[in-house]
């Protein structure tokens, strides 16, 4: 038999490798930040055209690279890093596997111009597909400037599998945000289509997520800061109040590196325990430095996955400190939590004894004498009576008067009902008999979560949460479809915050959000203001429902085949659908079935789930057999 395996051909081999390093845009935008920060440079400049699908381009002003490592920085497994396998214990710095460049280079087209702060000149290199097109001396400024283009234009499928420029954006600014927190002290700017999206001056951590997530972040965090043998923790959490239904603002930093832990969000989520509702998500954004030894980096492609060699004294750690500081600055309830300050002791009567009033009770006092009370309470100690003490009877009427003229009534003949008469009822005549008059119940609720319906064949159990998504998404994509739709006037403009990102998800939808019934009257910098909302909308479910909508887009949930009107009538319904545990009349339980049996497609909710089945008599009867 044959040989059948054999070597792959270098360009293959690094097609693959870049499979496992550059998922999307996003994934060069950190690759490149980050040896953008191994540079030493104080100022990166990010630039992005079309969602990172044309060009990702970061400029810094760090060390620069000699002639040969800047050729070399292309070659698979090449890093300045590592020297030998102890090394990957011992790392503080962001990249050290030596496949970002070589992976982007097999994949796009890369200009590399550098230049170190001794030399005269710098270098330029370009690259297409791992081929080394151009190599020159060009005259640089001080640092590194990458631009790769057409990213995956030798793998058009990966191409293809790339998400809309909406949500790759979201990609790329999620990264962005990741490595500018882990980084104040250094000025970090953002270029998207040749618009300025950020601009973070050196500063301080506070500062840095204000510069973020807009001013009004500043109100809602709560510093953390504990130092033990183990493990260094500083940061903030956000206050209980302003918890999101999303949780796009938790950041985990670890030596200066952001990761991903389940583990570690339970501790944040069991030190916030009893002080959120269910389903809504604390902020946080916190550093923790451990030592390099304790934990493993090199466990996963993107390093956003940590193993930790004790992770329950840092669990146990982490809950205490964050219960602590919610606790330190007054946010979390105290003991005794219904403790009415206003019944407290003032200072002026503290040691004093309570003096017990006297009353003297005037016994010879009878309501029922004509003269007035001659006599009043007199009391020894000023109390509630005494301020009726002085005050001047004035005789009142004989209690006889009341009962004047009754005896002429009474003396009428009991008897005489000659002009007595009756008002008859008026005699109708009903149009079905009495049995089809009787109104029965058609429907009933079971757990305030499904709703059972007769039919001949049998009974139909409906999933009242589901049915209801789909009676109110077809309502709103007619109404925004057909752009026709009522508005409620709102009697005082409802303000809201958002971060500058979320705005320009809102700014993109506005259009398609005021066919469905909103009406804004402007658009701040870090907030909104809504004068008008649709008819059965309350207002204080208006921030959950933009939140879950901005969720949606951020999360990929719109594809590239559905429309904006698609998504937003899904969202809409998804937050103002009623939930299960709510209980429903008769009334509301028939409008609600005959609603649902109404709309286009009756059987499954907007996210194709079924929204009722139905039982037959025989599979009853196989039951009781």
């Amino acid at each position: 038999m044959a040989d059948i395996i054999q070597l792959l051909p270098d360009h293959v081999a690094n097609q693959i490798a870049a499979g496992e390093v550059v998922q999307r845009p996003a994934s060069v935008v950190k690759e490149l930040l980050e040896n953008a920060i191994d540079a030493q440079a104080q100022t990166i400049k990010l630039l992005v055209k079309d969602a990172g699908k044309t060009l990702v381009q970061v400029i810094d002003d760090g060390v620069g690279m000699s002639v040969t490592d800047a050729r070399l920085s292309f070659e698979r497994h090449a890093t300045s890093k590592i020297r030998s396998a102890e090394d990957l214990f011992q790392l503080n710095t962001k990249g050290f596997r030596g496949e970002a460049l070589a992976s982007i280079a097999a994949i796009a087209h890369v200009e590399l111009k550098t230049k170190q702060e001794q030399d005269e000149v710098g270098t330029a290199i370009t690259i297409e597909g791992s081929e080394v097109v151009n190599q020159d001396v060009v005259v640089t400024p001080k640092g590194t400037s990458i631009a790769v283009k057409h990213l995956f234009f030798n793998i058009p499928a990966r191409r293809n599998f790339l998400k809309s420029n909406t949500v790759e954006t979201r990609h790329i600014t999620d990264e962005f945000q990741r490595v500018a927190l882990a980084h104040p002290n250094i000025n970090f700017v953002m270029y998207h289509n040749g618009s300025e999206i950020f601009n973070l001056p050196q500063s301080n951590y506070r500062q840095r997520i204000v510069n973020i997530f807009g001013p009004k972040t500043n109100e809602k965090l709560v510093p953390v800061n504990e130092d033990t043998d183990v493990l260094k923790i500083s940061g903030f959490v956000g206050k209980p109040e302003f918890a999101k239904k999303s949780r796009g603002e938790q950041f985990f930093f670890v030596n200066n590196r952001f990761i991903k832990s389940a583990y570690l969000n339970h501790a944040i989520s069991a030190a916030f325990d009893g002080l959120i509702k269910d389903g809504s998500h604390a902020s946080y954004f916190l550093n923790l430095e451990v030592n390099p030894q304790t934990i493993d980096i090199n466990i996963h492609p993107t390093k956003t996955e940590i193993k930790f060699d004790d992770e329950h004294t840092l669990y146990a750690i982490l809950r205490a400190s964050v219960k602590h500081s919610l606790g330190q600055f007054n946010i979390a309830p105290v003991l005794d939590f219904d403790r009415d300050a206003n019944l407290d002791t003032p200072y002026n009567f503290t040691g004093k004894q309570a003096s017990s009033p006297v009353i003297e009770v005037d016994r010879s006092f009878n309501p029922f004498n004509d003269d007035s009370v001659k006599t009043t309470p007199v009391t020894k100690t000023k109390s509630y009576a005494s301020s009726f003490s002085n005050r001047k009877e004035t005789p009142t009427a004989s209690w006889e008067s009341l009962y004047v003229g009754l005896e002429s009534k009474s003396t009428r003949s009991q008897h005489d009902f000659s002009e007595v008469t009756f008002e008859s009822e008026e005699s109708t005549v009903s149009m079905f008999d009495d049995e089809q008059t009787t109104t029965k119940q058609s429907t009933y609720q079971l757990h305030n979560k499904f709703v059972f319906s007769a039919i001949k064949s049998g009974m139909l159990v409906i999933d009242q949460y589901r049915a209801h998504q789909r009676v109110l998404y077809e309502d709103f994509l007619k109404h925004i479809t057909v752009k026709d739709t009522v508005s409620q006037q709102l009697l005082f403009p409802l303000q809201l915050t958002f971060t500058k990102q979320e705005l320009d998800i809102i700014a993109q939808l506005k259009g398609d959000l005021e066919h469905a019934g909103f009406v804004f009257q402007d658009f701040n910098p870090d907030s909104l203001e809504i004068i008008g909302l649709p008819i059965n909308v309350p207002e204080s479910e208006v921030s959950i429902i933009l939140e879950q909508l901005i969720s949606d887009v951020e999360h990929e949930v719109p594809d590239a085949h559905f429309s904006a009107a698609d998504l937003l009538a899904k969202s809409l319904a998804k937050s103002l659908a009623i939930k299960s545990g709510q209980t429903l009349s008769q009334t509301e339980q028939e409008h609600l079935v005959n609603s649902l049996f109404a709309c286009k497609e009756p059987n499954v909710s907007p996210n194709n789930k079924p929204t009722f089945i139905t039982m037959t008599v025989d599979e009853l009867d196989k039951k009781f057999m």
